[in-house]
């Protein structure tokens, strides 16, 4: 006799939803089952790090918003996403040790209650987000469900291990330089990475970091509905994408039409790529082709400039300084090297030395690169495919920290992820989708990038390869 645990495993979160809305389960039974197989799961995985069952028990016994995902219970990345009345500890050990309670929900978290969700907890982080591996010192390592030797990636490996193990159907997830599409490749999901500006970072970020929040799902449906239930502006924003025309949904099922995709199946910039990443990104064009649509070699040359991650060093740098300097604010002391990792400090004590004119110079040159490389969209072209990643899911250990020459993992890190970085600075909307697995069992994604604010354009186009090569039967082998 199976459980409501293992019958709602595999059961994304618009199915989920549906099982409240007829009254054949409740949201109480939905979140039973997803603390009971955290807690049978989680032992082999550690990506629940934070856990409040019980106000989640009481929130779903309640009244709940009569949202689109009204019982479906979920979790929250411990990066920047404030829940009041629990901790948040940025994968910081400082902060690990002082548990500061949150006094108010962010914007983006008082949404997806409003979506309905009930939130259990908070899934592992990278300190500071700043790694493409889930392997804080505050919490330690974070293990890929397909192959545990391996990373989930990161930042938001907590999240896709928990989703992609069948713990809850979704999870918030947060994108600064590739960390929602990276660990999506890693864990064969979903993973996009919205616009710039198409959801607020409000009341305690602004988008002059680059980094963007949605979610991981296994279907293209969930990250759509959860689109539309939290997308928009909120007081005090700067940067707003215009709202979609039609709700995200009614995109899935839509004709793109005989689209226009650039192929870049190599390195922008010279360096190696894995043949299984090649791979997978010709095979996507096969199968794209197949579908109707064009395919050319082609992509913005501005990618290749192997200057782009040094010129933006500063910007980096400074986000890093930032982040410490309002920590030591919130504690009330000034951190101290082993208050935070080596490669972290390294780079928030090379701010120290970035003036406003390096900063303001790091900002301009920014701008250069989204226009250089939004123009190749103006100039006719519909779509990018590329592979997500340079390489399959990683050993975990592969970006340790190395107290002696504490920058190694950062440049470890920029072989791992080519691709993604990129549409952060561009500010557009990109994808990963799980369309190619090793011969050893890993997940291999490919990554779709649209002009800016054409969210509908990818989601109408990854709907369209989710039902061409289906990817819900695969599950790792917990």
């Amino acid at each position: 006799m199976t459980s409501i645990a293992d019958d709602t495993r595999w059961l994304d979160a618009t199915d989920q939803a549906a099982l409240v809305a007829a009254g054949q389960v409740s949201p109480t039974d939905l979140l039973e089952a997803a603390i009971q197989r955290i807690e049978q799961f989680d032992p082999q995985l550690n990506a629940v790090i934070i856990r409040w069952f019980d106000e989640a028990r009481t929130t779903a016994a309640g009244e709940l918003p009569t949202g689109p995902f009204r019982g479906v219970p979920t979790l929250l990345k411990d990066l920047w996403a404030h829940y009041a009345g629990q901790p948040l500890t940025n994968g910081c050990q400082a902060l690990k040790d002082a548990m500061p309670i949150s006094a108010t929900d962010t914007t983006l978290v008082a949404r997806f209650r409003a979506a309905g969700f009930v939130i259990a907890g908070r899934t592992n982080s990278p300190e500071f987000g700043s790694l493409p591996t889930t392997e804080p010192t505050a919490w330690g390592a974070t293990r890929n469900p397909w192959n545990t030797a391996h990373s989930p990636g990161g930042s938001s490996g907590g999240a896709a291990a928990a989703v992609a193990a069948g713990m809850v159907p979704i999870a918030h997830a947060s994108d600064g330089g590739g960390s929602i599409r990276i660990p999506a490749s890693a864990c064969g999901l979903v993973g996009l990475k919205p616009t710039q500006g198409r959801i607020t970072l409000g009341p305690f970020r602004d988008e002059s970091n680059l980094g963007v929040e949605l979610c991981v799902s296994r279907t293209v449906r969930d990250t759509a509905a959860l689109l539309d239930a939290v997308r928009g502006p909120a007081v005090g924003d700067t940067v707003i994408a215009a709202p979609p025309s039609r709700p995200y949904v009614d995109e899935l099922g839509a004709d793109p039409g005989r689209l226009r995709i650039g192929l870049l199946d190599h390195h922008p910039f010279g360096g190696p790529v894995h043949e299984q990443c090649e791979l997978a990104v010709r095979n996507a064009a096969t199968l794209l082709e197949s579908l109707g649509h064009n395919i050319e070699p082609g992509f913005p040359q501005a990618m290749a400039n192997a200057d782009f991650a040094r010129r933006f060093s500063a910007m980096w740098s400074t986000n890093m300084g930032v982040g410490v300097k309002r920590i030591s604010d919130q504690l009330g002391r000034e951190l101290q090297l082993g208050d935070v990792e080596p490669v972290n400090w390294a780079m928030s004590e090379f701010a120290r030395g970035v003036n406003g004119v390096d900063y303001a110079m790091a900002l301009a040159a920014n701008v250069d690169f989204r226009r250089a490389v939004q123009q190749w969209w103006h100039d006719g072209w519909d779509l990018l495919l590329t592979p997500t990643l340079g390489e399959p899911p990683v050993r975990l250990g592969t970006f340790a920290n190395n107290p002696q020459n504490p920058m190694e993992p950062m440049a470890r890190a920029a072989q791992y992820v080519p691709f993604t970085p990129a549409f952060n600075a561009s500010g557009q909307p990109a994808i990963s989708l799980p369309l190619h697995w090793t011969p050893e069992g890993l997940p291999v994604g490919v990554q779709l990038v649209a002009a800016y604010g054409r969210e509908d354009v990818l989601l109408r186009v990854a709907a369209q390869l989710e039902a061409a090569q289906p990817w819900a039967n695969r599950r790792p082998p917990l």
